[in-house]
């Protein structure tokens, strides 16, 4: 089989087994529907379908605390609940419950994210995809937002390993903050997020928050209001995206594409159609630098497997029927059925006055900076080291000797396109959604929005 492009695409079908709680907002049941679209439409067939390994203990220590990583492994409801003073400090109350299977899920989407950067780092892959990844919240020491383990830290620390440089982007609707905290000091990477700013969850990115110490221009912030439609924030996107392309000129992009900043979504705030949210993802792909596409937010689920499997189509430069295929979820998208999220006519708070200031500090800002940050060239390390396969699969198989076949043996396997679960599982109920609009964190504490 040959593909047109190098595109690898990581998929991990229990992923959408687990579960937050009945009444919470993130389902990774999406990430499931967003597979039976890909599927439906062929899309399988032209790129690298992969199971990804699940990350261990010690890969998500690369970035995490060892306490909390601890914590994580053998957290349940009980344990939470008979431990508070822990749950309190790791774990942020209704947002990152400790739901069943919570460690796995987190190193379903670590794992792929950390190798889809090793696939890049090494020369196999132009593109990857890993839809389960992209959870920008998640601290050093704690969960946030609904994010435990920050998969997207991960990857940016194993593609910096072999480049020079690495730019992360964030067009989810909430400021990628547990990145750019961990690369706050740092020339070496440089964070850009548009997000709304103000009264919403998480309070940071302030257009002012640029970074500190060698850091200092490397953080780039956006903030925008209410409302904001495909032109607008094309308006913006494009000439600030490609003035940070010329000017800090990264080996790698990696790109976080939460859907909740499309119109309609049950928690954001922003007027974006599908097309215009891919419209982004097209534009980073005709730079022609490495680039790893990560999910993240989206909490209406029909429209997030929409974007998902459209945006993935954009990666393969193929175009789709409008008119949805069969598939396993097909009656989620009624009455209409089709690979559409239309903008809708809410008004637009971002004036053009507003954007233009954004857009002349933002310049500014980038103008400020050096062309490429002085950063030595240097041999390359070996790998991270890691246990070797035979030590893993004789773990595996004395945990359950009844096994034939080792974990490891298994997930290195290439999914079958028809390998998915069933699922009784609906949209879930109307919910009270207020904890993920508070302002303001421990460490950074809220700003004022841009006027």
């Amino acid at each position: 089989m040959t593909f047109k492009k190098r595109i690898t695409y990581y998929y991990d079908e229990e992923v959408g087994n687990y579960n937050y709680g009945y009444n919470h907002p993130m389902k990774p049941f999406r990430m499931r529907m967003a597979h039976s679209l890909v599927t439906a439409y062929g899309l399988d067939k032209k790129m690298n379908v992969i199971r990804p390994p699940r990350a261990s203990a010690r890969q998500m220590t690369r970035f995490h605390s060892d306490d909390y990583v601890e914590f994580l492994s053998r957290v349940t409801h009980e344990l939470a609940e008979n431990e508070t003073d822990h749950a309190n400090v790791y774990l942020s109350g209704e947002d990152c419950p400790a739901f069943d299977g919570v460690f796995e899920f987190s190193s379903i989407s670590a794992g792929g994210s950390i190798a889809g950067a090793k696939r890049i780092n090494h020369g196999d892959s132009d593109i990857v995809i890993n839809w389960a990844g992209g959870l920008h919240h998640a601290k050093k020491n704690a969960a946030s937002g609904f994010c435990y383990i920050n998969d997207i830290v991960l990857a940016v620390l194993e593609l910096l390993r072999y480049h020079q440089r690495v730019m992360y982007l964030d067009i989810d609707v909430h400021h990628g903050d547990g990145v750019e905290e961990a690369f706050y000091t740092t020339d070496r990477v440089m964070s850009v997020s548009f997000h709304k700013h103000g009264d919403f969850f998480p309070g940071s990115g302030h257009l002012l928050d640029v970074g500190v110490a060698k850091g200092k221009g490397y953080a780039v912030n956006v903030p925008l209001r209410d409302g904001i439609d495909d032109e607008s924030y094309k308006n913006l996107f494009q000439p600030i995206m490609r003035m940070v392309m010329e000017r800090f000129r990264p080996g790698a992009v990696v790109m976080q594409c939460g859907t909740d900043s499309l119109s309609g979504d049950r928690i954001g705030c922003f007027n974006l159609s599908m097309k215009g949210h891919a419209e982004c993802v097209d534009f980073m792909k005709s730079f022609g630098v490495p680039l790893f596409c990560l999910g993240g937010g989206g909490y209406t689920i029909r429209n997030v497997a929409r974007t998902w499997a459209y945006e993935t189509a954009v990666l393969l430069d193929e175009e789709l029927d409008p008119v949805l295929p069969y598939n396993d979820y097909y009656d989620f998208y009624g009455p209409e059925f089709r690979l559409d999220v239309p903008a809708s006519n809410m008004d637009n708070a971002n004036t053009k006055e507003y954007l233009e200031k954004i857009f002349t500090h933002v310049a500014e800002q980038l103008r400020n900076i050096p062309h490429a940050p002085s950063v030595m060239m240097q041999e390359v390390p070996k790998d991270w080291p890691e246990a070797s396969d035979d030590e893993i699969d004789d773990e595996d198989m004395d945990d359950e000797p009844e096994r034939k076949v080792s974990g490891r043996q298994r997930d290195s396997r290439v999914v079958p396109v028809t390998e998915l679960y069933d699922s009784d599982t609906d949209e879930f109920a109307n919910t009270d959604l207020s904890s993920y609009r508070h302002i303001g964190t421990s460490t950074r504490p809220a700003r004022s929005s841009a006027k």
